[in-house]
């Protein structure tokens, strides 16, 4: 039996006297349980329907707080794209370095003679190897010809 603190109605001090026969009390004890559970699944069916339309309306204001940031976040990696990159989500190295890309194009390559020699021991092509020092095959054939003799 449920007590006061749960909300149900207090029972009266005394019973009620009537000429109803059992039966008759029984099948009103009956109707009326029947209606404190039809009452119940009442409330339970409202405070689901109340918690799913919090939950979507959560939901919203996540995504559009979600949506809020990444805006926020182009539009700075627009104006400074290098402190946009420093800030980024990165999942391991350096966070505070943006890397760039060199621009080794004014870089002199020493043509060394004894680096092609080992490197073509190793086996190294020719043309691999005049890409790599920037000179014609020609030159590359006469410093292994040049060491094959010498």
């Amino acid at each position: 039996m449920a007590d006061k603190s749960w909300g149900a109605s207090p029972s009266p001090p005394f019973r009620i006297r009537s000429n109803d026969s059992p039966a008759d009390r029984a099948a009103a004890r009956a109707a009326a349980r029947e209606a404190r559970g039809g009452d119940r699944d009442a409330a339970m069916a409202a405070r689901m329907e109340e918690r799913a339309a919090r939950r979507e309306e959560e939901t919203k204001v996540r995504e559009a707080a979600r949506e809020q940031r990444r805006l926020d976040e182009e539009r700075q990696a627009a104006a400074d794209p290098h402190g946009a990159a420093a800030r980024r989500h990165r999942g391991s190295g350096r966070k505070d370095v943006v890397r760039e890309q060199r621009d080794t194009r004014g870089y002199a390559t020493v043509v060394d003679a004894d680096r092609i020699r080992a490197l073509a021991k190793r086996g190294a092509s020719i043309t691999g190897l005049a890409g790599a020092f920037g000179v014609p095959v020609e030159t590359i054939e006469a410093v292994l010809r040049e060491g094959d003799s010498g």
